[in-house]
């Protein structure tokens, strides 16, 4: 910067006025006269000379141009401190109906945090001290070391939403018939999806408090229905349970013992049940029982949900002694990102009844955590745990999601279909379907709008652990329990009794996107068998060809012959016409 650059800044007024002169601008000339200043009365002769020294120093003091940028700097950090300090004010607010500013379109807009939209794109805005306070221990290490530095002093406003203008193409019908594909999907970058998770838990709509039954001493009652681990409910307290009230008490599993995993009848050792109770922000859950599944490890996963998410796998003991032959299990019970979890005195002889268990009732097992993402024994996990939430739960404000069949969207239909594969006994879903049937259950249509689907495809489940959750995912297990295990069956039912009392509902999402982030491979029989018959079966040597070729030449009746050449074509007359004709391969052996 040049001296007169300078002087334009805070030179006199005359060269202000030249400069627009110049420029070819008029503007008003303002006097360059000062009026003399008398100073007061009162102020005393020895001051009037202080002043009359201090002031012209100061004046040519600051007229420095380091000075006055020094000057410049010190005032905007003052600024910049006092609006920060406005903001922790805001995000150190008490409890309660929370009103904060809202960043959507560019457009800061009031918000209640407890009104529920269906927009995308609507997140709070976070001040440091609510981010230390709120998220930071949801996004705790499982390790219990400190979080990786871009974490722990997030902006003070989020970033403009990468998938703001996404939109999903559309879907083409398959002709081939090959079966369902996954559809593209808008994930935020794992870096960014820190300013889009809620600063406060969800609110459930009248439950507020739930609680469990637990029983010391349970017997047997099966005229009521249910096993011992479900507590036998009987009909009138499964009617109780759908009245939703804002204090509740329902079976919900875990019936005998005092705490879950402990002389339950889904016994956990104690140092899996400590770390279990460490988990307090989001766990991944898996489960294989009977050797039913091949153990898959997630892929794409983050360094940032490699030190917060809790990634457990529940095995029984058989399917443990299988995976130690197959696998490397190390001293903390781990292979690769799953921490294996040994289930003993399993409650149910059905192995796919007992994976119901940690399915539905996560929160029952992880009483501190606030999301979960459950994905089957035969799925692999191929995108982050918190882009998943961030796209399905926090983008969409809601607080259960689960993706609907991709074919099927009639409970009568499916109860067919699992009759027709011999997924269970005929009678029991007759009597299951003629159950509900009797209670009002109708056949999907257009009718049940804006709800798309009755029939979910469950191998997935995406949660936050609130109340109203906790509650449709215990009478959705006491239906599991009661009746049949194919947990399709009564999902619609638990759904809408629930829905007839409270403005809640469960959000169904297309197949297609959950095979986006999941990738569904075979059972463990059905790849043994694959394997078994690819080993057992080599491929055919050149002379067990010539063979194979011989004994189908005499099975036909002709004799093997050297392998065909091209042969002439023969022309013939037939009247007026020339007819051209070719020797049938019929006529020969081809090779």
């Amino acid at each position: 910067m040049t001296e007169r650059s300078l002087g334009l800044r805070t030179g006199s007024y005359g060269s202000l006025q030249q400069q627009q002169l110049q420029n070819g601008v008029a503007l008003p000339i303002q006097s360059t006269s000062i009026s003399a200043r008398k100073p007061p009365k009162m102020l005393p002769t020895g001051s009037r000379e202080k002043e009359r020294i201090i002031l012209p120093w100061i004046c040519k003091f600051c007229a420095r141009r380091k000075v006055g940028m020094l000057l410049l700097l010190i005032t905007s950090v003052v600024v910049i401190s006092s609006i920060i300090s406005v903001l922790n004010k805001d995000g150190d607010a008490p409890a309660g109906p929370e009103t904060n500013l809202f960043f959507s379109d560019h457009v800061w807009t009031m918000v209640n945090y407890d009104e529920k939209s269906p927009s995308a794109f609507v997140y709070p805005l976070i001040s440091v001290n609510t981010y230390k306070q709120k998220i930071l221990p949801s996004m705790k290490r499982v390790d219990g070391a400190d979080l990786p530095l871009q974490l722990q002093s997030p902006s003070i406003i989020p970033p403009p939403h990468s998938c703001e203008n996404f939109s999903l193409p559309s879907l083409r019908t398959d002709r081939k018939g090959t079966g369902p594909r996954p559809c593209p999907v808008c994930y935020v970058p794992v870096e960014q999806v820190v300013f889009y998770m809620p600063s406060w838990p969800s609110k459930s709509p009248v439950l507020k408090n739930l609680s469990y039954v637990i029983e010391e001493n349970s017997i047997s009652n099966e005229s009521s229905g249910g096993s011992v681990f479900g507590g036998h409910p009987s009909l009138s307290q499964r009617n109780e349970s759908f009245d939703i009230k804002e204090s509740m008490t329902v079976h919900c599993g875990f019936v005998s013992g005092k705490k879950p995993g402990q002389r339950s009848g889904f016994d956990i050792d104690y140092d899996d049940l400590l770390e279990m109770d460490k988990c307090h922000g989001v766990v991944v859950a898996s489960a294989i029982f009977g050797k039913y599944d091949v153990m898959q490890q997630p892929k794409n996963i983050s360094e940032v949900s490699k030190r917060t998410v809790c990634f457990f796998m529940f095995l029984d003991e058989e399917t443990e002694a299988y995976i130690k032959n197959s696998s490397s299990l190390d001293n903390t019970n781990r292979v690769g990102l799953w921490r294996i979890v040994v289930v003993r005195n399993l409650p149910y002889a059905d192995s796919r009844r007992n994976g119901k268990v940690p399915k539905l009732l996560l929160h029952r097992l992880f009483p501190n955590a606030r999301f979960s993402l459950w994905v089957d024994g035969k799925l692999e996990l191929v995108v982050d745990p918190y882009q998943i939430l961030e796209r399905f739960l926090w983008r969409r404000n809601v607080t259960f999601a689960i993706s609907r069949h991709y074919r099927r969207f009639d409970v009568f239909e499916e109860a067919e279909a699992n009759k027709a594969a011999g997924k269970y006994d005929n009678a029991s879903i007759d009597s299951q379907i003629g159950f509900y049937k009797r209670e009002g259950l109708t056949h999907y249509s257009d009718k049940k709008l804006p709800i798309t689907s009755d029939v979910p495809e469950g191998c997935v489940i995406i949660r936050e652990h609130i109340p109203i959750t906790n509650l449709f995912t215990c009478l959705w297990f006491n239906e599991v329990d009661r009746f049949t295990s194919r947990d399709q069956l009564s999902f619609s039912t638990v759904r809408d009794r629930i829905k007839l009392r409270v403005n809640w509902t469960v959000d169904m999402f297309m197949d297609c996107e959950r095979r986006n982030f999941v990738v569904q491979a075979y059972h463990r029989d059905l790849l043994e068998q694959r394997k078994s018959i690819s080993v057992s079966r080599p491929p055919p040597s050149s002379i067990e060809i010539k063979e194979s070729l011989n004994k189908r030449a005499h099975q036909n009746g002709v004799a093997r012959s050297p392998p065909m050449r091209k042969l002439p074509v023969m022309r013939k007359k037939s009247g007026s016409r020339k007819h051209r004709t070719r020797i049938s391969s019929k006529d020969s052996v081809t090779l």
